[in-house]
């Protein structure tokens, strides 16, 4: 295959525009802000589980609360009822030790109430600070989220914004290219990861490898418009004043 050295060049700037656009990709996929993200969605599930946690335990103990407070208010109207028979006239001795051994059995009973209602009720304050801890938690791990997908989006924009520009100036050298050195070229750059490289100092651009002197010698005897490659990755040689030959 031959191509007039100038074209030869065009290469290197395809080349050029094609190491662009694989480090923009590299960057869009290698963003810190989506690891950021990854941790920060870990932290808001993390923060859900615990406010709901603290919310469940928080019904549970008004559950209890409620039912504390429904046993108390049975237990004073028994004690009320009983208190209002003992005045009562007409009850017998009987009936009136009875009453009054229900009346300090219902105390007790109430006394014991209270003390479990006030021992839950202490609790129950203490899960509402716990609880307000854990949506502040929640809504910070919200807040970070929201900021780190602002500055990820920024960065995939300004990415975008660069390949765009980079796929013009392709298009543009492409444009320039005959087929065959093209489709040459794009076969390199599959197999090796880069189709053309530069011949500096008898050194390749791309394997950075000094070549032999039987490759030096080929390299010297082939025509200016001769396509050439590297003897040790493949790609397409470009000569120039500076390749050493």
């Amino acid at each position: 295959m031959k191509a007039e050295p100038a074209v030869q060049r065009r290469l290197l700037d395809l080349a050029g525009v094609d190491t662009e656009l694989n480090r923009l990709q590299h960057r869009r996929t290698s963003l810190p802000e989506h690891a950021e993200l990854t941790a920060a969605e870990a932290a808001v599930r993390t923060a859900k589980d615990a406010v709901v946690e603290a919310e469940t335990n928080a019904s549970d103990l008004d559950r209890d609360i409620r039912r504390i407070e429904r046993d108390v208010d049975g237990v004073r109207s028994r004690t009320a009822r009983d208190n209002e028979l003992l005045a009562g006239a007409g009850i017998g001795a009987k009936q009136a030790s009875e009453l009054q051994h229900e009346l300090e059995t219902l105390a007790r009973r109430q006394s014991v109430l209270e003390d479990e209602q006030l021992e839950i009720m202490e609790q129950r304050e203490a899960l509402e600070a716990h609880l307000g801890h854990a949506r502040a938690a929640l809504d910070a791990a919200e807040k970070e989220i929201a900021t780190i997908t602002e500055r990820r989006d920024t960065a995939l924009a300004d990415i975008d914004a660069g390949e765009t520009g980079r796929r013009r100036a392709r298009d543009e050298v492409v444009a320039t290219l005959p087929e065959d050195l093209l489709a040459a070229y794009e076969r390199r750059r599959a197999q090796q990861g880069t189709g053309a490289a530069l011949l500096l100092a008898r050194r390749c651009q791309a394997c950075r490898l000094d070549l032999d002197r039987t490759a030096i010698s080929a390299l010297k005897a082939a025509a200016p418009d001769e396509i050439v490659h590297c003897e040790e990755c493949g790609v397409i040689l470009v000569r120039t004043p500076e390749s050493g030959l």
